[in-house]
């Protein structure tokens, strides 16, 4: 970096819901969050999903990634261009396709591209570093999650929830040190979250999405397709553990004979049961879960998650933190510890033998 102590850093995210662009800045050393700065947040037009949907699942080289990535590299160029002060960037790109134990994790977006057209440093490619050492390259935003836990002063063990495309959770103890301190943290997928949602709503009724739940809020949930759904071995691996977006597509059939509403509900509800399962995993329990990410607009997904929890389920707006800007903020302090060398991933956030850290620096 060329400088010690705290620099504005601005993050970017771009999730699997394909709902749009976000971006955030704050200032961080890479050890703790400093102060919060602006946000803004750039949709996708319908042709602008299309495209990158249509590249879901390919890899570099693959029909339809180039225009992907130049719908991806266009769009964060257009947002965080309105943004002043910041020294460095954290830019994630668009997950097309995550196969860690297989082909790897493939990001659409070229920070290099971003660097020469933003005048900036930008930190990217967070992903690849951790699954060529056996890691899954997945969650990355648990040590975001940790500083978070030290910024609202906590002391007792708390458990984060982002509702994006796919659903990850990371408990945390906020009374050790450092992130990669053993037993300070445990993160994984939990399974779908919005992204099958999403795709029923788009297939059956041309909608990006079920807007708060009001659909699956009239519908029956199929609580043995639930209890199928919570069968699959998926349920039985040990994390640290990361799911592609379309995971459990060929299960997702199953829903197709349901009625609109009862596809919504059950859905919904399945989305909520992978939670509840996966917090069996916490090495001890909870009384806070705090939710981020779209699906905590979803009044019928947290009325699924209070019910299916045995603790208290809140938007991260009680805690005083951005549930809709938390991930674009997890990039930007990602991006300092990279800046600064520190690591990024741990045993038990990715399954990486040893704490490491990932990303690469582009230069203008």
């Amino acid at each position: 970096m060329g400088k010690q102590g705290p620099v504005w850093v601005l993050g970017t995210m771009s999730g699997t819901s394909l709902d749009g662009v976000d971006a955030a800045m704050l200032r961080s050393d890479g050890h703790s969050i400093v102060e919060f700065g602006p946000h803004a947040y750039r949709a996708y037009t319908a042709a602008e999903q299309a495209t990158i949907r249509a590249a879901f699942g390919r890899w570099p080289g693959d029909p339809g990634v180039a225009q992907a990535a130049e719908v991806v590299e266009t769009a964060h160029a257009e947002l965080l261009s309105r943004f002043s002060g910041a020294e460095l960037i954290g830019f994630h790109g668009q997950t097309l396709a995550h196969d860690p134990k297989g082909r790897g994790t493939h990001q659409a977006g070229s920070g290099d591209l971003l660097a020469q057209a933003l005048g900036l440093p930008v930190v990217w490619d967070f992903r690849s570093n951790d699954v060529a050492m056996g890691g899954q390259g997945a969650p990355l935003a648990p040590f975001f999650h940790f500083a978070c836990a030290k910024w609202i002063k906590v002391t007792a063990p708390l458990a984060f929830l982002n509702l994006g495309g796919v659903g990850n959770l990371t408990w945390v103890d906020p009374a050790q040190p450092t992130p990669e301190t053993a037993n300070a943290l445990l993160a994984f997928d939990t399974g779908p979250a919005n992204a099958p949602i999403n795709d029923m709503m788009q297939i059956r009724l041309g909608q990006a999405q079920d807007d708060g739940g009001a659909l699956a809020a009239t519908g029956r949930v199929d609580e043995a397709l639930v209890k199928a759904f919570l069968a699959l071995p998926w349920f039985h691996k040990m994390p640290p553990k990361s799911l592609d977006r379309d995971e459990f597509r060929a299960f997702f059939k199953k829903t197709h004979r349901l009625s609109n509403a009862d596809a919504a509900a059950t859905l919904t509800a399945i989305a909520a049961a992978s939670v509840a399962k996966g917090a069996e995993h916490f090495p001890s329990p909870v009384t806070r879960l705090l939710v981020a990410g779209g699906g905590r607009h979803n009044a019928a997904m947290m009325a699924e998650l209070r019910q299916r929890m045995t603790c208290a389920v809140e938007p991260i707006e009680s805690a005083e933190l951005n549930g809709d800007m938390l991930e674009a903020q997890a990039f930007a302090f990602l991006a300092a510890r990279v800046a600064y060398g520190l690591p990024t991933s741990c045993p038990t956030t990715t399954g990486v033998p040893a704490a490491i850290g990932g990303g690469k620096i582009s230069r203008p």
